[in-house]
């Protein structure tokens, strides 16, 4: 385990550790007291004292280590997978978004010369209304997929706010840049949707961004108006939309919305020639099904859990039957689960490092087209050609 902050230790106490088939051999972190902190979880479970570091190098030299786990910030994640993967182990990458399109290209090259999988733990991707959904896609119930859209809409000014005490690398990425900087919670489910990589991809995108008032009204609120942070301007604005263009003509609408007050929300929408599923009321529209309830979208339409019998994942069916367990409602354990049947089988990930870089790379390019007036900007083709195919 590399990285042990907030999500890193809670996946090593809510997951990792519960894990029958897996053994925690070494904990690092820059911090001191989060290692020790770490080692006395591991060691509660009856287990040997693992190896206790605050230099990454230190893990990836262990002889004999099958995986390593990334929770460390988010300029780290790239560079700390790709000496993993040099060094022949196995990655599992918690999300975040790039700081430059050169870096995902480090970490494809790196992928393709070594031939370690190296996974995007998009745990998204295993939401329980995300697989259905999919699933209905794939049997071709909304028709055919014209656009999609989603949202990081959570509220984080406290987190930010005190960024400096619990240290938390958030504050300097909300002072320093102004982008769609956490854009794989979005992007993920929608991209296997629209079959990104497989069949499909992301050509172009837009960005614009508002202004940036909300963190600073809510320092001096809570801070004082004479505390430092309060003296700082923020670039990050308050919220941030981009919209993405497809191989095929799809559509995505990202949005970051993390610093005004409001509930959280995914906003995951789905519109296709046939019908639409819309995760803010939770409902389904089916084209000649609910045409009486044109304007009724309090109510909802169809409430998408009518659905669920007949288009359940097997995933999810697999999970229910013999009991959810894990963090965000099971995600994470899905995540996590599929992982290490991957190490322990010498496959490759189902989310993989070319999805990884298309994800993450969207933060650097919305950076750009930010700064240029929400000037269109090309998005690599990170399989160079291969994703027609896939």
């Amino acid at each position: 385990m590399i990285g042990l902050g907030a999500r890193g230790m809670g996946l090593l106490r809510g997951i990792i550790l519960h894990m029958e088939d897996v053994e925690v051999v070494a904990v690092c972190d820059l911090y001191e007291d989060r290692c020790e902190e770490a080692a006395g979880y591991v060691q509660e479970t009856g287990t040997a004292r693992p190896l206790v570091t605050t230099k990454y190098q230190e893990v990836v030299a262990l002889p004999g280590l099958d995986a390593v786990v990334i929770g460390a910030s988010w300029a780290d994640h790239i560079h700390i997978a790709a000496a993993c993967m040099e060094a022949g182990i196995y990655v599992a990458s918690e999300v975040g978004g790039a700081y430059s399109v050169q870096e995902c290209w480090k970490l494809v090259e790196t992928y393709e010369r070594t031939g370690v999988p190296c996974m995007i733990m998009e745990n998204c991707c295993y939401g329980r209304e995300e697989l259905m959904v999919l699933n209905m896609v794939k049997q071709g119930v909304f028709g055919d997929i014209v656009h999609c859209a989603g949202g990081y809409h959570h509220d984080l000014r406290e987190e930010i706010a005190y960024g400096i005490e619990n240290r938390h690398y958030r504050l300097n990425n909300y002072i320093h840049r102004n982008c769609e900087n956490y854009p794989t919670h979005e992007l993920g489910p929608i991209a296997q949707i629209l079959g990104i990589n497989h069949g499909n991809r992301m050509v172009s995108l837009v960005s614009m961004s508002s202004k940036a008032k909300g963190m600073h009204e809510y320092v001096v609120r809570e801070r004082g108006a004479d505390s430092a942070l309060a003296q700082t301007e923020f670039m990050q604005g308050d919220i941030v939309t981009t919209v993405i263009k497809c191989a095929h003509g799809e559509t995505i609408t990202i949005t970051l919305d993390t610093t005004l007050p409001r509930y959280y929300s995914r906003g995951f929408t789905v519109r296709g020639t046939k019908g639409m599923y819309v995760e803010e009321n939770h409902s389904i529209y089916i084209d000649g099904q609910h045409d009486e309830h044109h304007f009724d979208w309090k109510n909802q339409w169809g409430n998408a859990d009518s659905f669920r019998e007949q288009y359940e994942h097997p995933i999810w069916k697999k999970f229910i039957s013999e009991g959810v367990k894990g963090g965000h409602g099971g995600m994470d354990w899905l995540v996590y689960s599929e992982f290490i049947e991957c190490v322990k089988n010498g496959t490759d990930t189902p989310l993989d490092v070319y999805d990884m870089a298309a994800w993450m790379s969207i933060s650097a390019l919305s950076e750009e087209s930010i700064a240029l007036g929400g000037h269109p900007v090309a998005i690599p083709d990170f399989t160079n050609g291969k994703w027609m195919s896939r």
